[in-house]
């Protein structure tokens, strides 16, 4: 049996990867901002890319994702359909760390708020990452 070799075509690495905290907690030891690494720090900036509006951050216009507008529509299945359309789209363009695996979109009529459930796998490592957190109207 014949084994094919691994160019960089074929094989996608991680990498590791930095940032700093967004609670901006102080490190004990150095009593600077504590960093987050690798899964986390991707779990982080996902998260952050989602609930950033557009035009909210400096000098990049069109990153984040349309997502606080979306909040002020109707809670139906039709918001739940273009909720997950717009994450899906945001982290396809804005985050090419990541393949996302599942997205679910939970209405909770009582509270008037969605909760969203993301599962993505980390390009070049076999794990699959979860970040949820509950969206709703300021």
């Amino acid at each position: 049996m014949a084994l094919k070799n691994i160019t960089g075509k074929d094989f996608k690495k991680s990498r590791s990867f930095r940032d700093i905290s967004t609670n901006l907690v102080r490190n004990p030891f150095t009593s600077d901002v504590a960093v987050v690494n690798n899964a986390d720090a991707i779990k982080q900036a996902v998260k952050n890319l989602i609930l950033t509006a557009p035009g909210e951050k400096l000098f990049n216009p069109k990153f984040g994702s349309r997502v606080s507008q979306l909040l002020f529509e109707p809670l139906d299945p039709f918001l739940v359909d273009t909720l997950q359309t717009e994450i899906l789209n945001t982290i396809k363009n804005n985050e090419r760390r990541v393949v996302v695996t599942n997205l679910e979109c939970t209405l909770n009529y009582d509270e008037n708020s969605i909760e969203v459930t993301l599962e993505y796998q980390i390009i070049g490592l076999p794990i699959t990452q979860t970040v949820q957190f509950v969206l709703e109207r300021p």
